[in-house]
């Protein structure tokens, strides 16, 4: 990996991670069944088990973005996916270690809705 490539995957992990503590700056969208368990338990309880989250490594993280995570809540395995696109939101972001040509979409799911 070059240096600049090295340095971008980085912006990227310091920008997801920002993200996840603090989402004002993109778009989170819980499907149905995380809907479901949040009314269980509360969606600040799944939210924050993703802002907290810190066990990435080589299988769940391989490109070293901190951009996927699995939780457990209510006995369902749940997920969260952080994806980049434009800032109109219509296509793939040409560069997602830059935050001015970025938005950043995370969608918590149910396994079985992966």
């Amino acid at each position: 990996m070059t240096e600049a490539c090295e340095k971008r995957t980085e912006r990227t992990r310091q920008l997801n991670d920002r993200f996840r503590e603090d989402p004002k700056d993109g778009k989170i969208v819980v499907t149905e069944g995380v809907a479901v368990i949040a009314y269980n338990i509360g969606l600040g309880e799944i939210l924050e088990a993703v802002k907290t989250f810190d066990r990435f490594d080589e299988a769940n993280d391989p490109h070293s973005e901190h951009d996927f995570g699995a939780i457990e809540f209510d006995g369902a395995k749940v997920f969260w996916k952080i994806d980049y696109y434009d800032r109109a939101i219509q296509a793939g972001s040409a560069d997602p270690s830059d935050a001015k040509q970025t938005t950043r979409v995370m969608t918590i799911m149910t396994a079985e809705e992966y």
